[in-house]
């Protein structure tokens, strides 16, 4: 009843990862998050998506946030494939 380890990637592809924070960040704090892209929500958060490698990456990009100072809001994967518009059923072009 043994099962097959499922195997582990050498060089695992970077997952895509959304972090929320509450309040919006201006320019000064794009060199802080370098390689992720600072999206300004309307409801005032600032949404900080990109690659993450492993976990031990997400965690030290959380650690960034907590020494920050940034109220953390959610932290979650990012869906690969087209979006869709709320209500309507229609990819997003």
């Amino acid at each position: 009843m043994s099962e097959t380890p499922t195997p582990i990637k050498a060089h695992p592809e970077p997952e895509l990862y959304e972090i929320r924070v509450r309040g919006h960040l201006d320019a000064r704090w794009a060199n802080q998050f370098e390689g992720l892209t600072i999206t300004l929500e309307e409801d005032g958060d600032t949404l900080l998506t990109g690659p993450v490698i492993d976990q031990a990456a997400l965690h030290g990009l959380l650690k960034k946030v907590r020494d920050l100072g940034l109220p953390l809001v959610s932290v979650s994967p990012h869906k690969h494939g087209p979006s869709t518009t709320f209500g309507t059923g229609q990819a997003d072009a």
